[in-house]
């Protein structure tokens, strides 16, 4: 078995739509869900979200429209979108976060389309995740420091973005990336021939200012 982590935040489509493509990945690949913040990893790295700049965010809610119905999977933005991803995270979290928590949480944001930021949408995900108290749930001190220590292990393993995989230390960003990490499970010396080890180290021609 290869081990993978799979990172990931609630709030990212790109998310749900490449975990609806988890049934067609290798057996062989143990796949961790792992819950994380992307906003506090684009804050470590010093980035905008994709939803913060307006003619990316239009172009992206139309992609995973249209990237759904290519998969021929249900979707649904919620009422509102950028949304608090935090109660859903850690009730996830809360639940043990496994495959089947993962699955069931993104079938309700974006299967069903509910706002799980809001109280009913807290509760659905509770029920989903048999929490009896989610507001307990999401209060609870272990849970929020678990969720902290994800967040902070995506960063120290050099995520940029969700959803990512990291496999033997190499990370794979987003859907697009999934044909390279299958190319990668079958040949793992992928990335050392020259050219890969020049282009992986190459110097920065012009720093732009921030």
């Amino acid at each position: 078995m290869t081990k993978a982590k799979w990172y990931f935040d609630f709030i990212s489509p790109f998310a749900y739509l490449q975990f609806a493509r988890f049934a067609q990945l290798p057996n062989s690949l143990e796949i961790t869900p792992v819950p994380s913040v992307f906003g506090a990893i684009l804050q470590h790295w010093g980035q905008l979200g994709p939803a913060e700049i307006p003619p990316k965010r239009q172009f992206v809610y139309r992609f995973f429209q249209w990237n759904a119905n290519q998969l021929e999977i249900p979707f649904a933005m919620p009422p509102m979108h950028p949304f608090n991803p935090i109660p859903a995270l850690r009730l996830c979290t809360a639940a043990g976060a496994g495959i089947e928590h993962t699955r069931a949480v993104f079938h309700l944001i974006y299967g069903k389309g509910i706002q799980p930021d809001s109280p009913e949408g807290i509760q659905l995900i509770g029920d989903a995740l048999k929490i009896s108290n989610p507001e307990s749930a999401i209060q609870d001190p272990e849970v929020k420091n678990t969720l902290r220590e994800n967040t902070a292990q995506a960063t120290n393993d050099g995520v940029f973005g969700v959803p990512s995989f990291v496999i033997n230390g190499e990370i794979f960003w987003g859907g697009d990336s999934t044909e390279m990490m299958l190319d990668f499970l079958q040949n793992p010396e992928l990335f050392n021939t020259s050219e890969m080890k020049r282009i992986s180290n190459m110097e920065m021609g012009l720093v732009r200012k921030k």
